[in-house]
């Protein structure tokens, strides 16, 4: 990955990690939130967020209060899905999931304090007004009823119906997508703000949302528990609908190898500085293409 968009998220790893200094010893619910959102896997919706920022002439620092609150919603998102009243997997990032160490009650309260202070993070920041407002909004949107919620809401109904390309590719597109999607709009708010640009962008992200599941799904079937870092083959187990139980293996690489190329292909069309999406792209897609 280059040099200045690591450099951003070893920065980005210690703004995180502040918002828990002084957690109270009765505060289990922020410790329970700690423990989820740290060590947190390959980060790459605040990659994506740092690389459009970059892409679209900023220095990616004032992103970084935006990189935090995406992250926090993403994290409680994976908290909330691991309940055993959602896809109940006792394994996260490489470790035993929140209700495994802290109980379902707690973990429940740990999701809502992680969604309740992004928006905070957010509202707390140095940005301009006007940026606020709309990575607000660009936030809720992404993440509540009619984006990633209802994509939770399909994958729950999915279980016992009959699903085809068309009904997995929206679902997709709103339990994973959203957020991708919501990546490039808040670096885009902290960069250029030009409409054609965010438009020449929008492409490439809901191409690289999908390539996300389908590579997610692929590896549930053909990785391991220690380098996915969560329990493989529980989309079977769980009777959901994926990629890979609707065309197969291989017909789901092929898939795969259609999305990244046609990423790639935007990718070149933007024709700016886009090195740091290319790398992202190729960490998302490299392992099943």
């Amino acid at each position: 990955m280059p040099k200045r968009l690591e450099n951003l998220m070893e920065t980005f790893e210690a703004e995180l990690q502040a918002k828990f200094r002084g957690v109270l010893p009765e505060d289990t619910a922020w410790q329970a939130a700690q423990y989820s959102i740290s060590d947190g896997g390959k980060r790459i919706r605040p990659r994506l967020l740092f690389a459009t920022a970059l892409a679209c002439g900023a220095d990616g620092r004032n992103a970084l209060p935006l990189a935090v609150a995406l992250e926090m919603v993403h994290t409680y998102s994976l908290i909330h899905d691991d309940l055993p009243c959602m896809d109940d997997d006792d394994l996260r990032r490489g470790k035993p999931s929140c209700h495994i160490m802290y109980g379902e009650a707690t973990a429940l309260l740990a999701g809502d304090a992680l969604l309740t202070e992004a928006f905070a993070v957010i509202a707390d920041s140095d940005l301009p007004g006007d940026t606020i407002a709309d990575a607000v909004l660009c936030l809720a949107v992404a993440a509540g009823h009619n984006g990633m919620i209802l994509g939770q809401v399909l994958d729950m109904a999915f279980e016992e119906s009959d699903v085809d390309s068309a009904m997995l590719q929206r679902m997709n597109a709103l339990k994973t997508g959203r957020l991708i999607i919501a990546a490039g709009n808040l670096g885009w708010l902290c960069g250029s703000r030009t409409k054609p640009f965010r438009e020449a962008f929008l492409p490439f992200f809901h191409a690289l949302g999908v390539l996300f599941q389908v590579a997610d799904d692929i590896l549930d079937v053909i990785s391991t528990e220690e380098d996915l870092g969560k329990p493989i083959g529980s989309d079977a187990e769980n009777s959901k609908t994926t990629w890979v139980s609707l065309m197969g293996v291989e017909k789901a690489k092929g898939l795969a190898k259609e999305l990244y190329e046609k990423a790639q292909g935007y990718l070149r069309r933007i024709g700016d500085d886009t090195q740091y999406l290319s790398a992202i792209l190729d960490t998302v897609g490299g392992k099943v293409i």
